[in-house]
């Protein structure tokens, strides 16, 4: 009977204190709301243009080679088997882009970061576009591939930092619209080079990589205009820096007269009588101050920090996750091979670019409605949503493909359908929500090294697809290959539905905390 009561008693304690917990939340979420943070003014949506510009980087440098390949072998001598080397070279130097370019970003800056990601961008760039050989091209596509990997996992995470929390799910998804609108743009001007010069004319495919220098040199510029991030200021205890980095992108800054006050290293600390700081608490000031006094306490930010508590764990392994979605659904395999699989498909010459083109823009399509719809609706219910669709879509692709003989007019058009649909769920509800998910869940604290480590895994699987799937294709088809994505695809359909949390509307301080919480209660 003692074992027992101790036992109950045990469980009453518990019990009271998850009420006690839930019940402090409560009361935090009826207090007074703080007044709203300033809107963002157009030195914000200058800068966010300016960083976006890393993004069109990201999808025309990873679309153009989708159709500079035939000319590279005509004017490279490149065989076939070495396609897959050349191709996946970018997505090999990217890996380390993205892992090493986090770590770079916690150190020194976000800014800083990205100004020398834009210098490797023009370097990677011009040795691509003068390669005499197609090993000197996939040594300097390794290159570009680092400047792509630090791009792919900074900016997002930058974006959402110097976003307000309202906007920051339509801020981050601008950037992976700027990804699509990229690969559109690749897609384009592929097929109108390719129609001037010829698709296998030797020196076609320099022109197409040369134009990505245009926006290279814009976006190293641009850099001039766009501040460091709040987030990461407050988060290194320079806490006049962050308000002015606030003051620089937003319309009015809020905030605690008596902490800017005890904060202000300078010899004149701001009258709240007539300084813009007049508020007690505030969306912008009172997380990043919050923030700041958390990380104060942390006595290291080192790699072991990613996985030296349960609640971080957890939040690596959700990242580690998204990562990994937004990879084996084959979408990179269209990016990359797509006037390939036209070709084989039935479209010949000069049609199989030209068509090529609806797959890039049913990817601008999603990635518009996708911004509209990320203020509207969840995140998990998108996810999943997007899933479901790419399952069917590819489903359809390969039973067309394996059962449908090549002599039937209409199978290369419903192949061509299936791709366009599959394209456009893809990047509307599964590529804009991992890319969003993993700008938003990761700690403050170690926030640039776990987003590059997570896109390391992004970029390591992107490699594996990008240099095997020729080989599978020769090896078992197109349509036994599409099954092998089928099934990747109804894993993370489960794996989402059972592990991963909604974070719509939530600012990134109270996701870290909510967290912490899921582990402890």
């Amino acid at each position: 009977m003692n074992d027992s009561s101790e036992r109950q008693s045990r469980r009453d304690a518990r019990r009271d204190v998850r009420q006690s917990r839930s019940a402090e939340r409560k009361a935090l979420r009826a207090g007074p709301p703080p007044p709203k943070a300033g809107p963002p003014n157009r030195r914000f949506w200058a800068a966010v243009t300016v960083l976006s510009l890393g993004g069109l980087l990201f999808g025309y440098d990873t679309g153009v080679i989708n159709g500079a390949l035939p000319s590279m072998t005509a004017d490279l001598g490149l065989e076939e088997r070495y396609e897959g080397i050349v191709t996946s070279a970018l997505q090999f130097g990217a890996i380390f882009g993205a892992i090493f370019g986090g770590r770079v970003a916690d150190r020194i800056g976000r800014h800083r970061t990205i100004a020398i990601v834009a210098v490797i961008f023009i370097l990677g760039s011009l040795g691509s576009v003068l390669a005499p050989t197609w090993v000197v091209l996939m040594l300097c596509r390794i290159v570009l591939g680092i400047a792509v990997g630090s791009a792919s996992g900074i900016i997002p995470i930058y974006l959402a930092e110097l976003a307000p929390t309202h906007l920051r799910g339509r801020v981050v998804n601008q950037n992976e619209f700027m990804v699509v609108f990229g690969q559109f743009l690749a897609f384009s001007f592929n097929a109108l080079i390719a129609r001037v010069g010829g698709a296998e004319e030797g020196g076609t495919w320099r022109w197409m990589l040369a134009l990505c220098l245009v926006p290279a040199i814009a976006l190293w510029v641009g850099m001039t205009i766009v501040p460091e991030s709040p987030r990461w200021l407050a988060g290194h205890g320079r806490i006049e820096d962050m308000l002015n980095a606030l003051r620089t992108i937003r319309e009015k800054v809020y905030g605690s007269p008596d902490y800017e006050t005890s904060r202000y290293s300078g010899g004149d600390a701001p009258h709240p009588d007539t300084d813009e700081i007049t508020h007690p608490v505030s969306g912008d000031v009172e997380g990043v101050r919050t923030l700041a006094d958390h990380d104060t306490q942390a006595s290291s930010r080192r790699f072991r920090d990613l996985f030296a508590e349960p609640w971080i764990r957890r939040i690596m392994l959700i990242g580690f996750g998204m990562a990994v979605i937004n990879q084996i659904s084959g979408i990179n395999v269209i990016q990359y091979y797509g006037v390939t699989i036209l070709t084989q498909a039935g479209f010949e010459g000069n049609t199989a670019f030209t068509v090529n083109l609806l797959i890039g823009i049913a990817g601008v399509i999603g990635m518009v409605l996708s911004m509209f719809l990320n203020t509207r609706v969840r995140r998990r219910r998108m996810l999943m949503s997007g899933l479901t669709g790419t399952v069917i879509t590819l489903t359809l692709m390969g039973l067309v493909s394996m059962m449908m003989p090549d002599d039937v007019e209409a199978k290369k058009w419903i192949i061509l359908a299936a791709i366009v649909a599959f394209v456009g769920i893809m990047q509307c509800a599964v590529g804009a929500m991992t890319w969003l998910f993993m700008s938003e869940i990761f700690p403050m604290r170690v926030r640039g090294e776990a987003m590059g480590l997570a896109a390391g895994v992004q970029w390591s699987v992107n490699f594996c697809v990008a240099l095997f799937f020729p080989y599978l294709m020769d090896a078992i088809g197109f349509g036994p290959t599409v099954f092998i994505f089928v099934g990747l695809q109804l894993i993370a359909l489960v794996w989402v539905y059972r592990i991963v949390p909604e974070t719509k509307d939530k600012t990134l301080e109270t996701i870290e905390q909510e967290f912490r919480d899921a582990v402890s209660a």
